[in-house]
């Protein structure tokens, strides 16, 4: 009895379907660009992993052994922990580095969103003015630091000249080492300076993404400039200004250029931010240990810091 063979074929188009021989093709496509893609991201993730994580790798097995920068290293875990709350200029320079983050979070966050809102629209000479507000950051922080110094020291400084010229004091003010008020005044207005502009331009950005079209259907609706600010703005630059203050805090809970080369941490350690103890405690002390310890907690803190400002972000935007 002869046997009739149905050949299924694929509808509409008369062709049988695809055998296992045809797809071969394909997948070796996909596999060869998955091994291009893969070559492409192998410089980076040799600087990554060569840069980032076998330093902090490295910091970690130093923060559980006391590790002089001269002589052998002895396993002491978990003792450079334990011997951060024992330690009066840790607990102080915490302290410190909270407030001034807090005070500086908040003054940078307010003068950066006024300029951003300041030079919003295009009309002319704005872009003057954005040029202007952006330019410090073309300035190293160092290099930033170092002509404040010159600008307010007590012997060459100019700016105490043209005060008592106007009045606004009597006599001259030291205000690098004066006063722990004015010392950490002086850090402030350099970090203002130097970082407002590259905070106003991120905000900037997010303030451009809002497309007009909401801004001039409130207007329709009769809404005035606070509403149109607290129920449009604010509300569609979340994203931004989450990424803009997590910034922010990290950068202050990080300070340390303006603070060793302003102050020195004076007067009497009254502006001693954290990440100085962290270098006095490698480079002066040469307990690379202890260093380390105080490194890793920092990162730690700063990691939860982080993930839970994110996450409160990301449940107030759904």
């Amino acid at each position: 009895m002869a046997t009739t063979v149905i050949t299924r074929r694929d509808a509409g188009t008369g062709t049988p379907p695809p055998t296992g021989t045809s797809l071969r093709p394909t997948r070796t496509r996909a596999r060869r660009r998955a091994i291009v893609g893969a070559l492409y991201a192998a410089p980076n993730a040799l600087m990554v992993g060569l840069f980032f994580v076998v330093p902090l790798l490295l910091v970690v097995w130093m923060s559980l052994h006391r590790w002089p920068l001269l002589g052998e290293p002895s396993l002491n875990a978990p003792e450079n922990f334990t011997d951060i709350a024992d330690n009066d200029l840790i607990r102080a320079a915490v302290w410190f580095t909270v407030k001034y983050t807090v005070l500086m979070t908040v003054l940078l966050f307010v003068v950066a969103f006024g300029l951003a809102l300041l030079v919003q629209h295009r009309r002319p000479g704005v872009g003057f003015f954005r040029t202007a507000f952006f330019m410090p950051m073309a300035v190293g922080f160092a290099s930033a630091s170092l002509l404040f110094l010159g600008l307010l020291s007590d012997e060459i400084g100019p700016v105490n000249d043209i005060l008592s010229w106007l009045g606004l004091v009597d006599g001259y003010v030291s205000w690098t080492s004066g006063s722990a008020g004015t010392a950490l005044g002086s850090a402030i207005v350099l970090v203002l300076w130097r970082f407002a502009g590259f905070n106003m331009l991120i905000l900037l950005t997010g303030l451009q993404a809002i497309p007009t079209e909401v801004y001039e259907a409130a207007r329709i609706d009769g809404a005035n400039r606070w509403q149109i600010f607290r129920r449009i703005t604010l509300p569609l630059m979340r994203p931004t200004i989450a990424l803009v203050l997590t910034m922010m805090t990290t950068g202050s809970l990080l300070a340390f250029d303006q603070f060793w080369i302003l102050t020195r941490g004076g007067p009497d350690n009254s502006t001693t931010s954290l990440v100085m103890v962290i270098y006095r405690e490698a480079f002066i002390r040469l307990d690379l240990g202890s260093a380390a310890g105080i490194s890793v907690a920092l990162l730690a803190v700063l990691v939860v810091f982080n993930v839970i400002q994110f996450g409160v972000l990301r449940r107030r935007s759904q």
